[in-house]
């Protein structure tokens, strides 16, 4: 990595929307020698009503002309996905280290253009997977290093959702359903999450293999995957995704079986699972997370910039779940017309 030669993190980033309101990009003023100092969007209003709002003293349309402020010295961007690759490469061009939103691209062939941008650059490349460095997905990595459910055998994800209203009335400008700027459907934008997360736990996955449908007919991306995967330390897994469920069956739920015991969380829900150890009483653990919940990820790569410690969600993991997302859609089955 370059020289990050100052004393501290001043961010810019590249597309204010929704996920810097709360998520993200608050947290920056909340960590110690770092600040976020420039924002931009293309809508030049929409720009400075962010700045506005946050107290962010500069604003930008121009993304080449937010990346060339010699004020800026890191670029967060957070943007769709089909603009991370170009953004990327112009970020990594001015020499300024790169934190780039979940998926980490489209497909993980951009992926590994970025990776290998960033490194010919020589700066770093960082991927907003946060869940990494949430309090209680950060302990149950510890319980199951430390041996809690014994050897680990399965895990098991389940997901079910609706399909939102507003998600037909809107799909045109609902960019998480077009492939061409999302990649995929809404396996993409959760799924994603939720792997990355158990490549964390136990490494990455060696051997996938899946199907994808369209079942309700919604929208034309795939809305429903089910798929298995290995791990390279010897864990199998499975994957049932659907997005057209009914509301009484709808769950979001990973479980992971050792032969000691078994953990159960729900990947979107509240900083809490279950620890069941045989022999035991089920025991449920929580924490509080943060009000910005990117705020530990964000405090690690700053800590990683300054020469404090590492962040533990790189380009290089983040590709791994591009991978295996588009292994697990490659083969699509028809499906009979269907009612919403």
């Amino acid at each position: 990595m370059k020289n990050f030669s100052d004393s501290e993190v001043r961010w810019g980033i590249l597309g204010v929307g929704n996920v810097c309101e709360v998520k993200s990009a608050p947290a920056m003023n909340h960590i110690p020698n770092c600040k976020l100092v420039a924002v931009m969007r293309r809508n030049a209003a929409k720009a400075q009503d962010y700045a506005s709002r946050h107290g962010v003293g500069k604003w930008y349309s121009d993304a080449q002309a937010l990346i060339d402020d010699p004020e800026v010295n890191a670029i967060y961007i957070a943007t769709p996905p089909d603009a991370h690759l170009e953004l990327t490469r112009m970020a990594a061009a001015a020499g300024k280290p790169v934190y780039v939103e979940k998926p980490m691209a489209r497909n993980h062939a951009e992926c590994l253009e970025m990776i290998d941008i960033c490194e010919k650059a020589n700066v770093p490349l960082f991927v907003a997977y946060y869940r990494r460095a949430l309090p209680h997905f950060v302990k149950i990595k510890e319980l199951m290093g430390q041996g809690a459910i014994g050897a680990v055998r399965t895990v098991h994800i389940n997901m079910r959702q609706i399909v939102e209203p507003e998600i037909i009335t809107k799909l045109e400008n609902n960019w998480r359903v077009i492939p061409e700027i999302a990649g995929g459907g809404y396996f993409y934008d959760l799924a994603s999450h939720q792997l990355d997360l158990l490549d964390f736990f136990f490494g990455k996955i060696t051997h996938t293999s899946g199907f994808c449908g369209n079942q309700a007919k919604a929208y034309e991306v795939e809305d429903i995957v089910v798929g298995s995967f290995v791990f390279e330390d010897g864990v199998f897994g499975t994957g049932n995704w659907c997005f057209s469920s009914s509301q009484s069956a709808e769950i979001d739920e990973v479980v992971i079986d050792g032969d000691k015991g078994q953990i159960r969380f729900a990947t979107f829900g509240k900083g809490e699972f279950t620890l069941i150890q045989d022999g035991k009483e089920p025991q449920l653990c929580q924490f509080e997370l943060p009000k910005h919940i990117q705020q530990p990820l964000i405090q690690s790569i700053v800590d990683e910039l300054l020469g404090d410690g590492l962040c533990p969600s790189t380009g290089i993991s983040g590709a791994r779940a591009n991978w295996v997302m588009g292994e697990l859609i490659k083969v699509r089955v028809s499906s009979p017309t269907a009612e919403v």
